[in-house]
């Protein structure tokens, strides 16, 4: 196990990412009406990103130069090479999205089989890049800071809070994007004009399919870039303090990430030929079981192939990391289950919706509140499992980082959805023949499922991930205060602080969706002006302005991203600086344990609401047009900004407020 094998392993998955690329853009793009369609969710979606980084841009150079000024220039460097990277991570693999989506309409009227090949592909190379530019930054930046200084980690701390306030920034911005234009071109489009989805009428409905880029690719991308480099930091952070900077540690943790990495490549290969709709998912969760396979194998060579001074036995390691990979697979089924057409959760609130608005609604809430038992069982299950085979919270390191060891083929997953919308809806502008529309159709349906079980996977790994970075901030406060901390519940601070951090995902989120109401709102006002200014529109004579919508529903997500943003970033200062070192971490504990709650709840309870609506239209309880049908489309409308904005955010939320933590720690103790 070496720098040389980790590069390597770095390399090559981008070289697969690059490979892929190759081959999307090869495949046929369609007619001269499709191209158009593509074109302008390509052209939004640019323009927001750009828009969109300039903006984090004005945040991000000040905070460098603060970093420079208290921790050196090393800690800045860091700090701007985990912004830049996961930038790049999230862009690339959108910039291909945009392009795949069209090339998967197309290779819908050959069939089932080849469009589904595409547009996996396609989400691969989302999935690829977030996993080799991930382990390429750690480890090149690790390199570089051994050189200056072999016993010093500390600027890799600051390449997590680069790459995790990118991530609030992408996912908060991206997510009021999505379902600002989503809700806003449904209220008008279906309940009001009663148009169909995508209709070409709509005038919002290109703004609508950017959101799906910005937001599910884009923003996912960075999300789990985030969370897979700052799993590995929190883990370096713990390696130095309990093995005393014994180099194998690190390179262990590096090893178990670069042998995953070159499992996933072999795992979307395998996939399998899909021959029918039924089989999509399977194909999918194939790939993603092969993947772990190939990395449990992958990780007994490595725990076998190096020895930690005082750590755990290769066995205890080897088992730590297992339980990282069927925490994983848990999660998944855990997920399926609450999201898919085909099980209870979801049947119940098509059920509920014959009797009206309000019990969709009800019933909708009470399916996100139960979905979060399960997981938290998983998760504690695997963290109770892992700590006793290895005897230390390093074990929950361990697990933490096999689990995100799988993000490529996870990404690629759910990369796969924003792209089969996307066809989706070029499908139904374009007016291609009904065969085509069936299959996007399918594709979008598994999709939809597949986007949630990533989310779900995201908040499981998010946590784990906080753990081991309060586990890794309590470490730094002993090294250098020389005493062992001790955050007792009966301490006045620590309980003020456990009350603020609770606070935090729900302000964070009671913002969220504020911001997406405004959006939303600003894009029905358009959309009934449009209507009532051009009459022409529903009548297919006048043709809607496509860029109006677009760039009301930018600006709006611009500027309601900002407040929501600053609470995670300026929470932990104040409690540091106000009440003192003791307050923070009982903050950091609160945020953590409402935090994965109201984020399970939010994007399972969201994902659940939007299936039941794609059950009804598929002709149960009355099918499209129904009352069930209005109904449903009431709760899909409430749990669009669940699903897809507040829930989702608050990961990274999560992570930004203990990665600040421990940045702080050298300034207050």
């Amino acid at each position: 196990m070496s720098i040389t094998f980790i590069l390597f392993s770095a390399f090559i998955i981008l070289a697969w990412a690059a490979l892929l690329i190759k081959w999307v853009l090869n495949q046929p793009r369609g007619n001269d009406k499709m191209n158009e369609i593509s074109a302008a969710i390509s052209q939004g979606s640019n323009a927001f990103l750009i828009r969109q980084y300039k903006t984090i841009a004005v945040v991000a150079v000040p905070v460098t130069l603060i970093l420079a000024v208290a921790f050196g220039i090393y800690v800045a460097l860091g700090f701007v090479i985990g912004a830049v990277v996961s930038a790049v991570a999230g862009v690339v693999g959108m910039l291909i999205s945009v392009r795949a989506n069209v090339r998967v309409a197309k290779a819908a009227e050959s069939g089932l089989a080849h469009a589904m090949r595409v547009a996996f592909r396609g989400g691969a190379v989302t999935g690829f890049f977030v996993v080799g530019l991930g382990l390429l930054a750690v480890t090149s930046f690790w390199v570089v800071v051994r050189i200056s200084d072999p016993n010093d980690i500390f600027p890799l701390v600051a390449l997590g809070f680069g790459a995790s306030l990118i991530s609030v920034f992408a996912r908060l911005g991206g997510g009021i994007y999505t379902k600002g234009a989503d809700v806003g071109a449904d209220l008008v489009g279906k309940i009001e004009a009663g148009i169909p989805e995508d209709d070409p009428r709509n005038p919002a409905v290109i703004a609508d399919n950017v959101g799906d880029n910005v937001g599910d690719c884009a923003g996912m991308a960075a999300d789990l870039f985030e969370t897979y480099v700052v799993t590995i930091v929190a883990a370096f952070i713990l390696a130095n303090s309990f093995f005393s900077g014994d180099v194998n540690a690190f390179f262990f943790i590096l090893g178990l990430a670069a042998v995953a990495a070159l499992a996933t490549p072999i795992g979307m290969l395998l996939q399998g030929t899909v021959k029918e709709a039924k089989g999509i998912m399977n194909a999918l969760y194939r790939s993603l079981g092969i993947t772990a396979l190939l990395s449990a194998a992958g990780f007994y060579f490595v725990v076998n192939s190096l020895t930690i001074d005082g750590g755990p036995s290769p066995m205890a390691l080897w088992v730590a990391a297992l339980v990282g990979l069927a925490v994983t697979g848990a999660m998944v089924l855990v997920t399926d289950y609450y999201t898919s057409k085909k099980f209870r959760p979801v049947q119940s609130i098509a059920k509920a919706s014959e009797t009206g608005h309000a019990t969709n609604i009800i019933s909708g809430l009470a399916i996100g509140m139960e979905s979060t038992a399960a997981p938290i069982i998983v998760v504690v299950a695997g963290m109770l499992i892992a700590y006793s085979v290895t005897g230390s919270i390093f074990g929950i390191a361990v697990a933490a980082v096999a689990m995100l060891s799988l993000a490529g083929i996870v990404v690629a997953i759910d990369a796969f959805g924003p792209i089969t919308d996307n066809a989706g809806g070029i499908a139904e502008m374009a007016e291609l023949p009904s065969s085509v529309r069936e299959v996007t159709d399918a594709l979008d349906a598994v999709g939809n499922t597949t986007k949630a079980v990533t989310k779900g996977y995201a908040i499981a790994s998010a946590a784990l991930a906080s753990l081991v970075l309060f586990a890794g901030f309590r470490e730094e406060i002993n090294a250098l205060s020389g005493n062992t901390i001790v955050f007792e519940i009966t301490n006045v601070k620590v309980i003020a602080g456990l009350f603020l951090g609770a606070m935090v995902p729900y302000l964070f989120a009671a913002l969220a969706m504020r911001s997406v109401g405004k959006a939303a709102g600003a894009v029905v006002e358009e959309v009934r002006r449009q209507f009532k200014e051009k009459p022409g529109i529903m009548e297919g004579t006048d043709k809607p302005d496509y860029a109006r919508a677009v760039d009301i529903v930018t600006k709006a997500a611009l500027r309601e991203m900002i407040l929501p943003t600053l609470l995670p970033v300026g929470v932990p200062i104040l409690i540091a600086y106000i009440l003192g070192i003791e307050a923070l971490g009982g903050a950091l504990m609160g945020v953590i344990a409402t935090g994965v709650f109201v984020a399970l709840s939010m994007t399972a309870g969201g994902a659940a609401w939007d299936n039941a609506k794609k059950y009804i239209e598929e002709g149960n309880y009355g099918g499209k047009g129904s009352d069930a049908h209005k109904a449903a489309v009431t709760g899909d409308t409430v749990g669009d900004p669940y699903k897809d904005t507040a829930g989702p955010a608050i990961n990274p939320v999560i992570k930004v407020m203990n990665i600040i933590a421990v940045l702080l720690v050298r300034l207050v103790v």
